[in-house]
């Protein structure tokens, strides 16, 4: 296909903000997407439950690529029924997909799938894709998904596993969240502040998304972050700075786990863990990153926003 030819993309679960966020970049290089959505909002969202296959399986058939959004929020509390919904639409959703190429006359060229760098753990350790993975529930989540998404070997798609790290970005995200409690002289340093905080900026990662979908050559796991990860301390002085508040007083460890278990209703971990991850593998197959300052990349998303 010419490099030039409009592509299509399905995008299972990108109603939410990378999802949306990688459509409007597609649409900007001239290329379709369609949101694969339980709740069908903008035009040409279509449904699908995320688990069993239906009309929109007929999308897939001739399509150029599936990038996978899929799963459930893990900013919630981890009580039994959210661990099995957190397990659950993830796993679920991999299944259909791939039953659903299986059945293709014309199978997509590749399945993108988002991951998580949590694989990881809780770690200062410097984390490529071959380090060794953590322990804990959100460990588990990944090993099960990225499990699920491996175990089925299609002879004309290839598979590319995105371990994304925190995108910051305009209209959306956790970033926005940060930014109101900075602005509210909250922002301070969370815990112990050594937790490292992988970041990259949302279109380096929807350019990472592209390139897996072009590049013949890339299959696998990919470490889907910048090459700058920064303790949260770092993190949050540098946010204080762009928002224009040079001082918060700390939160510690005690009152964040008070805070998210009964103010938030989510998870401390969260806040309280982190891994220094590098992408390594992109880097090697030439990848550019065209964000790499913190500050400056999060002066530019406020000015945006």
């Amino acid at each position: 296909m010419p490099a030039h030819a409009t592509k299509r993309f399905i995008l299972p679960g990108g109603s939410g903000f990378l999802g949306r966020s990688f459509a409007a970049h597609a649409r900007r290089l001239g290329h379709e997407s369609i949101v694969l959505t339980r709740s069908p909002k903008e035009n040409g969202d279509v449904f699908w439950d995320g688990k069993t296959l239906g009309d929109w399986r007929q999308h897939v058939d001739g399509a150029d690529a599936v990038v996978n959004f899929t799963g459930k929020s893990v900013n919630c509390l981890y009580t039994p029924a959210n661990r099995r919904e957190i397990i659950d639409s993830r796993v679920d959703s991999v299944k259909a997909i791939d039953e659903a190429v299986t059945r293709c006359e014309r199978p997509p060229g590749a399945i993108v799938q988002t991951g998580s760098l949590a694989i990881y753990g809780d770690t200062t350790a410097s984390c490529d894709e071959s380090a060794p993975h953590g322990e804990g529930f959100s460990v588990e989540v990944c090993e099960l998904w990225e499990g699920a998404f491996f175990s089925k070997t299609l002879p004309d798609t290839r598979k590319c596993c995105l371990r994304i790290g925190f995108a910051l970005g305009p209209d959306g995200g956790a970033l926005e969240t940060l930014c109101n409690l900075a602005r509210w002289f909250l922002g301070g340093t969370v815990g112990s502040g050594r937790q490292y905080i992988s970041w990259l900026h949302v279109d380096d990662l929807n350019r990472m998304i592209m390139r897996c979908i072009e590049d013949p050559s890339l299959e696998g796991v990919f470490n889907a972050t910048g090459p700058s990860p920064v303790t949260n301390e770092e993190f949050m002085r540098r946010l204080r700075k762009a928002v224009g508040r040079p001082w918060s007083p700390p939160v510690p460890a005690w009152l964040v786990k008070l805070g998210a278990r009964w103010i938030l209703r989510t998870d401390a971990s969260l806040a309280l863990t982190g891994r220094k991850c590098y992408p390594s593998r992109l880097r090697s197959a030439g990848f550019e990153f065209r964000y790499t300052d913190l500050e400056e990349t999060l002066r530019e998303i406020i000015d945006e926003s």
